[in-house]
């Protein structure tokens, strides 16, 4: 009997993975991963609930139980990654990260080396063949999240909810009485759950004013507190009254300046050609050609042409795109077929 360990947050869709996987006649083992237990001014982490209710589902499935403590690892691969990012001016996605070090790689060989023969998590993805495809529910498909994964990881690795619409997941939990069947999906930052990023970053660096700026006619036309919090393409939090919205358009970090514009147009919130680092490819490095690339995850896919050199690569789109940020990731598809990706320079 093929045994599997599955990653169970508490949530409602990682508690279903192991009931579906105990009906599939596995022979499953919940597993949480405490990567975060710290609490914020004005927040408490929400880690032992949890836990609490990932317990719970395995007393309910019948099935052995463990936790997993990554806490400094995370915090070294993850958390410090983040706040280094975001001191650098960019835009990273901690859970792209939390992904390719910690759940697809220390849990999958913490699992391994344990006795598991695959692990599974909640994920909406599927994998065939050790190629990583959209979830049927393309809307809930989270493949942006997982272009970082190996190819081997892949291969080790059980996605159950691939096929499902999330509505369906909650009916099935609650048709199997689930004790998470009706909890809510979390938000915000992904370890710390409702906490935003600024209310994060604002624990690790210190707020320092500086002036926000017109880009057009090069007026200050206000006072924010840390280039560090605003992204490219951000409108709100930018507290500059009535008219017309303004957008940041860009931020100078060793001036500790914000530009922004009312100018939808402008030729700084539109980018036609990008250039990725840090590539990353699941399976064979892509040959040149036509690809479909998504820049965060929900946002509409479109066509790309992609040349790649070593580990790096640049893309050109016949659509523009808003708001593409230094940092963030652009993962790229062959039709359903997930091939990998790069982060912006």
């Amino acid at each position: 009997m093929t045994r599997v360990y599955v990653g169970m947050s508490g949530g409602v869709d990682s508690s279903l993975t192991a009931a579906l996987l105990v009906e599939q006649g596995y022979d499953v083992t919940g597993v949480y991963m405490k990567n975060w237990t710290q609490d914020l001014p004005g927040m408490k982490c929400p880690w032992a609930d949890d836990l609490a209710d990932a317990k719970r589902v395995a007393v309910q499935l019948g099935i052995d139980f463990k936790v997993f403590d990554f806490e400094n690892e995370y915090r070294d691969k993850v958390v410090e990654y983040m706040i280094t990012e975001y001191k650098a001016g960019r835009t990273p996605n901690p859970d792209i990260m939390c992904n390719q070090e910690v759940k697809f790689k220390l849990f999958l060989e913490a699992a391994l080396e344990d006795g598991a023969d695959m692990i599974a998590t909640g994920h909406y993805a599927r994998v065939e063949n050790g190629q990583l495809k959209m979830a049927a529910d393309t809307n809930k498909d989270q493949t942006y999240f997982l272009y970082r994964v190996t190819r081997r990881a892949l291969e080790k690795t059980l996605f159950p909810l691939g096929d499902y619409p999330k509505p369906v997941v909650r009916e099935m939990a609650q048709a199997r009485g689930l004790y998470t069947a009706a909890k809510k999906d979390s938000q915000g930052i992904c370890f710390v759950g409702k906490v935003g990023i600024r209310e994060f970053l604002s624990q690790y660096v210190e707020q320092q004013p500086g002036a926000i700026i017109d880009v057009q006619s090069g007026k200050k036309l206000g006072v924010h507190d840390g280039a560090i919090f605003y992204t490219l393409g951000q409108r709100h939090g930018l507290d500059l009254g009535g008219g017309l919205p303004y957008y940041v358009v860009g931020k100078d970090m060793d001036k500790n300046e914000v530009y922004v514009t009312t100018d939808l147009n402008d030729k700084s919130l539109w980018k036609s050609d990008v250039e990725l680092h840090s590539v990353h490819w699941i399976g064979e490095e892509p040959r040149a050609g036509t690809y479909a690339k998504r820049i965060r995850h929900r946002a509409p896919i479109v066509k790309a042409e992609l040349e790649v050199v070593g580990d790096k690569a640049s893309l050109k789109v016949v659509d523009q795109q808003r708001a593409v940020a230094s940092g963030q990731s652009i993962v790229l598809y062959d039709g359903d077929v997930c091939i990998g990706g790069g982060i912006v320079l």
